[in-house]
C-alpha cells in the first residue's frame, strides 16, 4: 500500500482490498454470510467452521477496525460491555487494575462488583495526573485502564505518558476509545497495548447497532486470552451487524469531521450561556486538557457536557425541554441526543446532579444552537 492511499476516507472504503488480489465479477460490496455452519475440508485449519468461532463478516469488520487503529489482530463483540469484560477476564485473581476516578460507569460496575468473584482488586486514581497514578501503582498492578475524553466530565489523559509508565513496569494499558473514534485518536501510536471500542456508538454511528471491539497491538499474549473468550463465551456479534457495521464505516471520516466541528460552534455557545456554569470540552482552550487534546487527537470530538446553573428540578426541566435534540441515553449517532446523566448512572452517581451530557449531532449547528437556547430559559 502506498503512503498516498493511507487516507482515512480511503482506508474506510477500501480497507483490505488495497492490499489484496481482485478479479473481474468480484463483488464491489462485502455479501452477507448467514450461514451458521461451514463445509470441513482436509485441511483442519483452513476457512470457518462454526461461526460463533469465526465468520467472513466478521472477519472483515476484525481486519477493518485493526488497520484503523494500527493493530496487530481484532476480537469483535455483540456489546462494548461484553469486549470491557473480556479484557478484565483476561486478568487473574488477585491482579490489581487501576480505572480512572472519571469513568463510564458500566465499567466501573463492571470492575468493581459483577467482577467481585473474580477477587480484582480494583482503585480510582486521577488519570489526568502522571505523577499520582505512578504512586497508585503496586507491585500486583497489572492494568491500567484510560478513557480519554472520559465520560461524563471529558477529562483528558496523557495516553504517552501513562503508558511510558507502565512499560517501564510490565503493565498492560487499556484506552478506551469510542468517543474519539479512530479518525481523531490513535491510542496504538501513542504506546498502548489494547483499545476498547462500543461500535454501538460513533463507529456504527446511527443508533441502529450493538457492538464492541478489543484492538491489540500484539497478536499474542494477552490478546490470545481475549479471542478465546471471544470463541468460548459467545458474545459475539451477528453477521447482518457486521456487515452493517463495515457499511457504517464507510462514512465514519466524514461524519466524525461533522461532529466535530458542530460540537465546537455549541460548546463555544455554551461557554458564554447565562444559565450555564461551566462546559466540558476539550476543545475550549481554558479546559485544562487542551494542550494534551490537542497534541494527541486530530480534533475535540463530537462529545460535550453543561452544567446548568441551578439544581437538579432546573436541570431536568431544561433535558425535557428540547424539541429538536432528543432527550435519550447513548451517543455517537447522526440525531443530537442529550441526557440527565445522573438519571441514567443511578443512586450510586458520582456525576453532579445539575450536568447534561449532550451527543453533538449532524444537524446544521444553527439549528442546535437554537432549540438549546429555547430549553435553558427553563431555568
Amino acid at each position: 500500500m502506498s503512503e498516498s492511499t493511507r487516507h482515512f476516507e480511503t482506508l474506510t472504503i477500501h480497507g483490505e482490498r488495497m492490499a489484496g488480489t481482485h478479479s473481474s465479477g468480484d463483488p464491489v460490496v462485502y455479501p452477507k454470510e448467514g450461514s451458521t455452519i461451514f463445509r470441513m475440508g482436509e485441511d483442519e485449519n483452513v476457512g470457518p467452521i462454526y461461526t460463533r468461532h469465526d465468520n467472513p463478516n466478521r472477519q472483515q469488520l476484525e481486519t477493518m477496525l485493526a488497520l484503523l487503529e494500527g493493530g496487530e489482530a481484532c476480537a469483535a463483540f455483540a456489546s462494548g460491555m461484553a469486549a470491557s469484560s473480556a479484557i478484565l477476564q483476561s486478568l487473574r485473581p488477585g491482579d490489581h487494575l487501576l480505572i480512572p476516578l472519571d469513568l463510564y460507569h458500566g465499567v466501573r460496575t463492571l470492575a468493581r462488583d459483577l467482577l467481585k468473584p473474580w477477587n480484582l482488586a480494583v482503585d480510582a486514581v486521577d488519570m489526568t495526573d502522571p505523577v499520582k497514578v505512578k504512586k497508585a501503582i503496586r507491585p500486583e498492578t497489572k492494568m491500567v485502564w484510560m478513557e480519554t475524553p472520559s465520560n461524563p466530565l471529558l477529562q483528558i489523559t496523557d495516553i504517552e505518558a501513562i503508558t511510558s509508565i507502565c512499560r517501564e513496569r510490565g503493565i498492560l494499558t487499556v484506552v478506551d476509545n469510542t468517543w474519539p473514534s479512530p479518525i481523531l485518536q490513535r491510542p496504538i501510536e501513542l504506546g498502548t497495548d489494547l483499545v476498547l471500542h462500543s461500535t454501538s456508538k460513533y463507529i456504527g454511528g446511527h443508533s441502529d447497532l450493538l457492538g464492541g471491539a478489543v484492538i491489540a497491538r500484539s497478536a499474542e499474549g494477552l490478546f490470545e486470552s481475549i479471542r478465546k473468550n471471544q470463541s468460548v463465551s459467545g458474545a459475539v456479534p451477528s453477521p447482518d451487524d457486521c456487515w452493517l457495521m463495515l457499511r457504517s464505516i464507510r462514512t465514519l471520516p466524514w461524519r466524525m469531521r461533522g461532529h466535530d466541528e458542530h460540537a465546537m460552534q455549541v460548546a463555544r455557545y455554551l461557554a458564554g450561556h447565562p444559565a450555564v456554569s461551566g462546559v466540558f470540552y476539550p476543545g475550549l482552550e481554558d479546559h485544562p486538557g487542551y494542550k494534551i487534546a490537542r497534541r494527541q487527537m486530530d480534533g475535540f470530538g463530537g462529545m460535550l457536557s453543561f452544567l446548568v446553573k441551578g439544581d437538579r428540578a432546573a436541570t431536568k426541566r431544561v433535558f425535557l425541554g428540547s424539541k429538536l435534540i432528543i432527550p435519550a441515553t447513548s451517543l455517537g449517532g447522526v440525531e443530537s441526543l442529550w441526557e440527565h446523566r445522573i438519571r441514567s448512572e443511578g443512586p450510586k452517581s458520582e456525576t453532579p446532579e445539575n450536568l447534561i451530557r449532550l451527543s453533538v449531532g449532524l444537524e446544521h449547528p444553527d439549528d442546535l444552537i437554537q432549540d438549546i437556547s429555547q430549553a435553558l430559559k427553563r431555568v
